[in-house]
């Protein structure tokens, strides 16, 4: 009996531009990446210089460079469900959870330096950074309470003069050991509101500025960055004084999407290196294959990847359109994270004791997975924000 496929049914599928798309971020992964991973200790998280640049040069000259960044600034200017196909795709490596493609599609700056930064902040910060793909960070979560930054925010801003003195504390924050320089988010007016937080660029060389490294389960470290009475030019100022949250939310709200497209990434090519082991791998006179338990783990997985791959697609898609997609968003996120995270889970039950072993990279995609549950706002918020919309004031408790 044979199988109608998506193309032959009519189903939905990608526009032709995508599928190349995302067929030649495939085939540079598993040509050129690949390649140039193997070899590497198993926790490695960056390249050897005299790797990295043959093959950011070759990621440039096949134009997959920066490719969230607008067009005229030197990237991809790529939509959000062209974003999301290449992270899930950039994602099929061993660092690929932290480092897509190894580094060697650069870095995007913050999108929020192109859309609320002066023509003097794109060029002193954004463009530079994307001519080396030099990694940056944003710094908002803070010890107080990560998940709630409009309320959590201790770090101040005061105006003196022609500058801004800031003084406070950012936890958790990726790249801030590496970053040249990044985005810091203090309050510039007292209270808990929203209404008072500003965003400022930040540089790593300026006075009163500290990185500390914060070991978690993971190879690379996130960082806690101390700011101790720490100038920063009126002019860096991005956005208006006070409007800050709303560069944030704007931001994170895009961030997500890719974060979740990767995480379908890693666990996509978790199961197809166990559907092989399970095929070959022969145990108690069979194959793995052949027994029903294996084969239900393997389905269930494969099962759940195809519906999270397509709820990051209708987030990306929205976006896309110009729709509000928030909820979506946050739905995407949620269940393509803890989706990986159970399929990575699996694959590793599958290969038992090779599971665990460092030849192969299930060990360290599974601690991965298990930080992406937090990372991008940890899935309780994000239940938080569905319930939210769902039942509206009726959460609220009444007097």
């Amino acid at each position: 009996m044979s199988h109608a496929t998506a193309e032959e049914t009519g189903a939905w599928e990608l526009p032709d531009e995508l599928k190349l798309l995302r067929q030649t971020v495939a085939d540079f992964i598993a040509r050129e990446v690949a390649p140039a991973e193997h070899g590497e200790d198993p926790d490695a998280y960056k390249l050897p210089p005299e790797k990295l640049a043959p093959l950011r040069a070759k990621a440039q000259a096949a134009g997959l460079w920066c490719l969230a960044t607008p067009e005229e600034y030197g990237g991809g200017g790529l939509g959000m469900l062209a974003q999301a196909l290449v992270a899930e795709e950039a994602a099929k490596c061993r660092m690929g959870a932290y480092v897509p493609a190894c580094g060697a599609f650069g870095f995007d700056p913050p999108s929020v330096v192109f859309e609320s930064g002066t023509p003097e902040q794109i060029e002193r910060y954004a463009v530079p950074a994307v001519e080396t793909g030099e990694k940056t960070f944003v710094a908002i979560s803070e010890a107080a309470g990560g998940s709630d930054p409009a309320r959590s925010i201790e770090t101040v801003a005061r105006r003196d003069g022609d500058r801004y003195l800031l003084t406070g504390s950012k936890f958790w924050i990726t790249g801030g050991m590496e970053g040249r320089w990044g985005i810091v988010f203090a309050r510039t007016a007292p209270g808990k509101d929203r209404g008072g937080i500003s965003c400022f660029l930040v540089q790593r060389d300026f006075p009163g500025f500290q990185a500390i490294e914060i070991p978690v389960i993971r190879p690379w470290s996130p960082a806690e960055l101390v700011f101790e009475e720490m100038p920063v030019p009126a002019a860096n100022l991005l956005g208006e004084e006070g409007r800050g949250f709303e560069v944030c939310k704007s931001w994170l709200t895009h961030e997500r999407i890719p974060y979740a497209a990767g995480t379908v990434g890693i666990a996509t090519a978790a199961l197809a290196m166990a559907v092989d082991y399970a095929k070959e791998r022969r145990a108690f006179g069979s194959t793995l294959a052949q027994k029903q338990a294996i084969q239900w783990m393997l389905a269930d997985s494969e099962i759940e990847l195809r519906a999270a791959r397509l709820l990051v697609w209708e987030a990306a898609w929205k976006a896309d359109l110009g729709r509000p997609f928030g909820i979506e968003a946050s739905v995407a996120k949620v269940y393509a994270t803890e989706t990986a995270y159970r399929v990575v889970d699996r694959c590793v039950q599958v290969l038992g004791g090779m599971g665990v072993a460092k030849e192969h990279p299930f060990e360290r995609w599974f601690r991965e997975m298990r930080i992406k549950r937090i990372g991008e706002g940890p899935s309780e918020v994000h239940r938080m924000v569905v319930a939210r919309h769902l039942l509206g004031d009726a959460m609220r408790t009444k007097a």
